[in-house]
């Protein structure tokens, strides 16, 4: 009895301490969940040991029977694991190479034994060798409304090979590293036709859903490390014999990962509200204000486009070399770029990967969609974004690289990773992460949903497309939308402010692009000029040889022809341009497989552009979307000459 008091006190203080406020003055979530963490990292077995008391709070009208957590560290166990069979990966021979997670004792707020009732599942593909999930029998189930309370001693073995998370050296990423709750949906949430968890294993091309949580972590190691988190430190303890304590506490956040290494040089600036830290090796500090400058680009950009940014802090890395399995992930209020000791000023790789990264904040961690069902949600929407900063900051045509003899945008490499993708009509966005085939996860659930959100704004225009992610942010901050719910605000959005110009709603677009697998292809097959039969010419001696004299310039008839030769149907805009310099720009829908357009005057017509403002991003040809009745060839000696030269550039450039 005395120990059960003892740890119901234990437990009551950590709810008192989750539900206070300490970062922001009123919670941002519902916060169903919440972790407070006591840990030790073992630099030497490279383990980290502790405890961990969490909550689960059931907000649903069902009585549920169990809980269910992700396991994620032990997909690094053993090569049987689904993680290591989709990635044809393994631990390899040496123990300490592998990775896992173990629960060394587990029990509810009365001290009841809960491990009798734990069994690892397998619910996506019944992989008997996979322990990525854990589900656990309540002793009693849990009613609506009620709170659920466990503790858990765990131990987690980090992995040598670093994907997002494990060691190499002295280097740690611990991300994925503790028992952590499923997202329980109710019905009529998201997709759920009944109440039940969410909690899907492990795979290779999967992310993560969580709710929005509370993080009290305290984490013991060596001094000599330094460190950075997803939370705001809220002290520091040298406790003796060389170890510090460190706490750390998050707001509302999905997730909470840390990193530690002596070899950091640890910078900071700030944005309006937020204070910013960097971490970065120190042969690498003459990227610190790159580095700053596209973190600051992208908060303006975001919060003035979609919404404010609502934490004080935010911290992110630039990992050494021997970390860089840890670059490019994301976890809310801390995010991982990369960089290197030499990087040209014309190439914005870093700059990419950093507004790339910090953008998840927003479309994974405040828009907390499901990863694991709808990638695009999170990383198609976030590459589209991304895009848009890059190109804003860095030029429009060059912001990715920027060199005298290459230009390229970052737009442009999304299209091109969709385009020439053999695998883009094998199928359409509404997958899971796992389920597309033939490696064509990343083309689909980022560059195709990037670029038929390019082809949408190209449509509707780019302020109404801000006006919805304004819209969404608005409705759906730290709940957790579908699909589904993104383009339901976008009817809405489009009707309210364009009425039925596009028609009673959107999904004539979102059925043949997001659900679609067509292609978007128009083609200018060709104009001609006629010249009217008696229109003001007389022949001298009624000779048909003789030559035409004219009283006044002929009347032509000028017939442009196009066609459509891909399934998707899509508005666009036709650009005619005549030989006395007038342009008339005509608007098609796009439906009918051709179109001929008629024009009568004394001009003729001199080229024709499908497109020109380049709105239909899907549109997998430009080339044939212009014909001129004389190609100028020098636009393409010039191309040439330039991609010669680049060559010559780029082989000299890696031989140094």
């Amino acid at each position: 009895m005395k120990k059960q008091f003892i740890l119901l006190i234990i437990l009551l203080l950590t709810f008192n301490i989750l539900s206070s406020q300490i970062i922001n003055r009123e919670p941002l979530s519902a916060r169903l969940t919440g972790y407070t963490i006591d840990v030790n990292l073992d630099h030497v077995t490279k383990t980290v040991r502790g405890t961990v008391n969490a909550f689960w709070v059931n907000n649903s009208g069902d009585v549920v029977p169990d809980i269910q957590m992700h396991m994620y560290m032990n997909a690094f166990k053993s090569s049987r694991t689904t993680f290591n069979r989709e990635t044809g990966g393994s631990p390899g021979k040496k123990s300490s190479a592998a990775g896992w997670i173990e629960i060394h004792s587990l029990t509810d707020l009365n001290g009841i034994d809960l491990t009798p009732g734990m069994q690892y599942i397998s619910p996506d593909d019944g992989n008997p060798w996979d322990s990525t999930v854990l589900e656990v029998v309540l002793p009693k189930p849990a009613l609506p409304g009620d709170t659920v309370f466990v503790t858990a001693d765990f131990e987690t073995k980090l992995p040598s090979k670093i994907r997002r998370t494990g060691y190499n050296g002295d280097f740690f990423f611990v991300a994925q590293w503790f028992p952590k709750f499923g997202v329980y949906e109710p019905a009529g949430m998201r997709y759920a036709t009944s109440g039940g968890w969410n909690c899907h294993q492990f795979h290779a091309n999967s992310e993560f859903y969580s709710n929005h949580s509370v993080y009290e972590i305290s984490i013991t190691l060596p001094d000599e490390y330094v460190v950075g988190s997803g939370g705001m430190l809220v002290s520091e303890t040298n406790i003796g014999e060389g170890k510090k304590t460190l706490v750390y506490r998050a707001e509302d956040i999905v997730d909470f990962a840390w990193t530690a290494w002596p070899g950091y040089a640890v910078f900071n600036t700030s944005w309006e509200h937020v204070d910013i830290t960097l971490l970065i090796p120190h042969d690498r500090t003459k990227q610190v204000e790159r580095q700053f400058t596209a973190v600051k680009h992208a908060l303006e950009y975001l919060a003035e486009n979609v919404g404010p940014y609502p934490w004080p802090y935010l911290t992110f890395v630039d990992p050494p070399a021997r970390g860089a399995g840890a670059g490019g992930m994301e976890y809310t209020t801390l995010f991982t770029s990369t960089s290197s000791y030499r990087m040209p000023e014309w190439l914005h790789m870093p700059e990419m990967v950093t507004i790339h990264e910090f953008g998840h904040a927003y479309f994974m961690g405040i828009l907390a969609s499901n990863e694991f069902e709808e990638p695009w949600l999170d990383e198609g929407v976030n590459s589209f974004w991304e895009a848009r900063i890059v190109d804003h900051y860095y030029g429009k045509n060059s912001g990715l690289m920027d060199h005298p003899l290459l230009k390229i945008a970052d737009a442009s490499m999304s299209r091109i990773s969709y385009i020439s993708s053999p695998g883009k009509q094998l199928v359409n966005n509404s997958e899971y992460s796992w389920d597309y085939p033939l490696g064509t996860y990343g083309m689909m659930s980022y560059h195709k949903a990037a670029n038929w959100l390019f082809t949408l704004m190209g449509i509707i225009g780019e302020e109404t497309m801000n006006e919805i992610f304004r819209e969404y942010y608005r409705k759906w901050a730290f709940r957790h939308p579908s699909g589904k719910d993104f383009t339901d605000v976008v009817n809405e959005v489009v009707t309210r402010i364009h009425g039925e110009k596009f028609g009673p709603d959107m999904n004539w677009f979102f059925d043949q692009t997001l659900y679609g697998t067509g292609i978007s292809d128009y083609k200018v097959a060709g104009f001609r000029n006629f010249i009217m039969p008696d229109s003001t010419s007389t022949r001298r001696n009624d000779n048909p040889l003789d030559t035409i004299l004219s009283d006044t310039d002929p009347v032509y008839n000028s017939i442009v022809y196009i066609e459509r030769k891909g399934e998707v149907m899509l508005p666009v805009e036709i650009l005619v341009h005549f030989n006395n310099g007038e342009e008339i720009m005509e608007w098609w829908d796009g439906k009918s497989r051709h179109k001929a357009l008629e024009f009568t005057g004394k001009k003729k017509i001199e080229w024709v552009k499908i497109d020109p403002e380049f709105k239909i991003r899907m549109d997998i040809n430009y080339i044939n979307n212009s014909m001129t009745v004389e190609p100028d060839r020098v636009p393409v000696r010039r191309i040439m000459n330039k991609f010669i030269a680049f060559m010559q550039f780029f082989i000299s450039f890696i031989m140094l």
